[in-house]
């Protein structure tokens, strides 16, 4: 639809509900009728200054897609929110003119409905000004400020002090599928009632009762929910997150998820040891190279995976697999049914990296799509249960990763596979995996992947500010306050917060983040990580906040969106217009953010990797979702293989939230999207790309080490001695 007429129709309702709620003198609902006037008149402001705004960004937000047949970019992504949240005014505020006399009328309900929506406008009307920023300093048609360091501090200092909590309660997921609205619900009133039972001496069950008598108020009164998910996000306990994932690891919701996916045949956990593997050279075959175990951290140690197949095939039910198979292995069930006739091994083999943060869920989280991809690919599926941060930071995840990777091209006819044609699979952090991996295997000279399919990856672990990563203010799923600290669990850096408070001497931030520097390579970065140092680093001195209580439209006849002086913002003058400001939370932030090196790290950012290091990757396939914080990392990966001559495709589907895979039963619209998903790899599988192994000029042979990175010595920690052997 055409944003001028959302615009026009906005004004209309505005001046609608005006006239009919400040018009006759005996309108029974007095103080309430007054609430919804002050509300509209607000509305009817953004309306008019964010008209011109929006309008720039249409002009121009095309130059930012990945090419003129995939639009997808974080610009769009504001303006389609702001377009969602403009129709659930036009429509709220239609109901109230045509009902505000009717007997039933709630009128204190709508009243709360339209101050709600109100101050998410106020919120988004400041995300188009940041957004109006971004455009201004970045470079053409590039989406990260990767260069801008204040830009990105100002980014985070922005949402240390935001008010959130409007997203939270009545207006959460408006942005969303309307079927995944009450998932979005149960998720948020799950968490903020498990946060209360959360550090209590309670057992499972116990905690699980407690949070079920709790949920009810948070039912009932959706500013508190607000409020509450607001303050457990702001100042997250990693810990709390993480063990609030974890649930779905449960028997029980496992169990539960069993029972309406595809039934399989085998559904194995392994347990790999950690012995030196032997591989040959995929431009050689004479010649092998020597894969050394896992090492980072914690030394040698096993590598666990989940092997699903939904026929029983040849060699899985050998005895030579189920001596991998350890009852002390973690949780995973064991369960090889009836053992049917076997079918032959097939020629595909799907290896998978789960998401969760880096942090959180194993492949058991995620085996309820699984299950139904190897019905509908008629294939083995490897998925890695990879060690996981803090606990184990990179490089841990990335090698134990990359060794089953090795183990099972070595082992895949124990797995039922002839691996003629293998390919990887991952979401989020797995999908960053599945780059990685395939970059190191270009790296060692090991045969590489036929292809890669990741679902909204994270290519960029750095909290550099892009349009798409504004929207971790309103996200439930992917808060930047989560997103951080999962980023940082995962370089090993946990020290540095920023604040919302004054600025700090900057001689002594220096010496601060100096010696936290120093204490971050001692601490686990291997020496080859000190090359990605920038010595140009400093320390922008962040502006001032306010600091006084959020004041709601319920406490103020007057807009706090336009009582505050410039002075209090911590963005400055130069990201608002004069008299705007929006509203404050009553609980400031904390924000990690990371100025270890291991961030910029080509295996932990493959955005950051020169293009050596991504030429001779196989096709990768992005399926990327609209309403993503991340949505620019895999616009902005996909335009950068592009860029360079490598197979790459983009697919971005709409109306859905970060980690839609899990989420594939719920309604028609993920599901969708997970069909999507089995498409592209289906395509890896039948080589549908095959023709550009007849272009030597896309590097999409593989090499053998050094010839496509210039021969780094970064290739000794995870290839033995990083030279090959004469077999």
């Amino acid at each position: 639809m055409d944003i001028q007429v959302v615009f026009t129709a906005l004004e209309a309702v505005c001046k609608e509900n005006i006239t009919v709620l400040s018009g006759p003198p005996d309108l029974p609902y007095g103080d309430v009728a007054r609430r919804l006037v002050t509300s509209f008149r607000q509305i009817q402001e953004h309306g008019h200054t964010l008209e011109p705004v929006v309008l720039g960004f249409t002009t121009v937000y095309h130059h930012y897609d990945f090419d003129a047949h995939t639009p997808g970019n974080g610009y769009r992504t504001l303006v389609k929110v702001l377009q969602s949240c403009l129709f659930h005014i036009i429509h709220k505020g239609r109901y109230i003119s045509s009902s505000c006399r009717g007997t039933f009328f709630r009128a204190e309900h709508n009243a709360s409905e339209m101050e709600a929506y109100c101050s998410a406008l106020c919120q988004l009307r400041a995300l188009l000004y940041l957004a109006q920023r971004l455009l201004h300093d970045n470079s053409h048609g590039e989406l990260y400020s990767l260069q801008d360091s204040v830009l990105s501090r100002r980014f985070v200092q922005e949402y240390t002090s935001m008010h959130k909590a409007c997203f939270y309660g009545r207006c959460l997921g408006f942005q969303f599928s309307t079927t995944l609205r009450p998932f979005l619900q149960t998720v948020v009133i799950s968490m903020v009632s498990y946060g209360e039972s959360y550090g209590k001496q309670q057992s499972g069950i116990g905690m699980a009762a407690f949070s079920l008598l709790t949920s009810g108020k948070y039912v009932i009164d959706p500013e508190l929910r607000g409020e509450e998910f607001e303050r457990i996000t702001q100042n997250l306990d990693l810990q709390f997150w993480k063990s609030f994932w974890n649930l779905t690891e449960s028997g029980l919701i496992s169990g539960f998820q069993r029972m309406g996916s595809n039934q399989v045949q085998v559904n194995l956990t392994l347990t790999i040891p950690p012995l030196p593997l032997s591989l040959p050279l995929a431009s050689d075959p004479s010649l092998s190279a020597s894969v050394s175990p896992p090492l980072a951290h914690t030394g040698p140690g096993p590598v666990h995976m989940r092997l699903i197949s939904c026929d029983l095939r040849e060699g899985q039910d050998s005895d030579e697999l189920l001596a991998f198979s350890r009852s002390d292995a973690p949780p995973l069930s064991l369960s090889i049914i009836n053992r049917p006739q076997k079918s032959p091994r097939s020629p595909w083999l799907l290896i998978h990296f789960h998401g969760g943060g880096f942090v959180a869920q194993t492949s058991r989280s995620h085996e309820n799509y699984l299950r139904s991809w190897s019905k509908d690919l008629c294939c083995p599926i490897l998925s890695v249960d990879y060690s996981l941060a803090p606990e184990a930071p990179f490089p841990r995840a990335l090698e134990e990763c990359f060794y089953a990777y090795c183990w099972a091209l070595k082992n895949c006819h124990l797995l039922g596979s002839t691996a003629e044609r293998v390919c990887l699979a991952g979401d989020s952090a797995g999908g960053n995996l599945c780059i990685t991996v395939s970059m190191r295997a270009l790296a060692c000279g090991v045969r590489v992947p036929d292809g890669i399919m990741t679902a909204y990856p994270a290519t960029l672990l750095t909290i550099d500010a892009s349009p798409s990563r504004l929207l971790t203010l309103i996200d439930p799923l992917l808060p930047l306050g989560v997103l951080s600290k999962c980023l940082n669990a995962y370089a090993g850096n946990e020290r540095q917060t920023v604040r919302a408070s004054s600025g700090v001497n900057s001689l002594s931030a220096l010496g601060r983040d100096t010696a936290l520097l120093f204490n971050d390579l001692k601490q686990g970065a291997s020496s080859w990580l000190q090359s990605f140092l920038d010595p140009n680093w400093t320390l922008g001195n962040p502006g001032t906040p306010s600091s006084s209580p959020r004041r709601t439209p319920q406490s103020s006849p007057r807009s706090p969106c336009n009582s505050s002086s410039p002075a209090h913002s911590p963005a400055g003058p130069r990201d608002y217009p004069e008299g705007f400001e929006p509203l404050r939370s009553e609980q400031l932030a904390m924000i990690s953010t990371s100025n270890c090196p291991v961030v910029k790290n080509p295996f932990v950012s493959p955005l950051l990797a020169p293009d050596d290091l991504l030429r001779g990757l196989p096709p990768v396939h992005i399926v990327a979702s609209a309403l993503d914080a991340l949505l620019d990392d895999s616009v902005m990966f996909a335009k950068k293989l592009k860029t360079i001559g490598q197979p790459v495709s983009l697919t971005v589907v709409e109306d859905l939230p970060h980690g839609f895979l899990s989420l594939s039963q719920l309604s028609k619209e993920t599901q969708e999207a997970s069909d999507i998903c089995v498409a592209k790899i289906r395509e890896v599988f039948q080589a549908h790309f095959s023709s550009f192994r007849k272009r030597p000029n896309l590097g999409w042979t593989n090499h053998a080490p050094g010839s496509s990175n210039g021969g780094t010595n970064q290739d000794e920690d995870f290839c033995h001695g990083g030279n090959p052997n004469k077999t």
